[in-house]
């Protein structure tokens, strides 16, 4: 990893290595990788139903009183 990074650093410096890209190709580029990437991850989630960016979720899960509860267990 090291050996690649001084090498790519190095390839910097000379303009032979300047290669014009046109942004909307690595645009489609970028998103075909994160798709391709998080295809597993998405299809985890859509199966057990878990929607990060819903903001009015509701949770029915049980209040944890604080009267009478110690850290310790005593």
């Amino acid at each position: 990893m090291t050996k690649a990074f001084c090498i790519a650093f190095v390839m910097t410096f000379f303009s032979l290595v300047d290669v014009p890209v046109f942004w909307p190709i690595l645009l489609c580029y970028w998103i075909v990788l994160f798709v391709l990437t998080m295809r597993r991850q998405i299809a985890h989630m859509i199966k057990y139903k878990y929607i990060p960016l819903n903001i009015g979720k509701q949770y029915t899960g049980k209040k944890a009183s604080t009267s009478g509860s110690s850290l310790c267990g005593d």
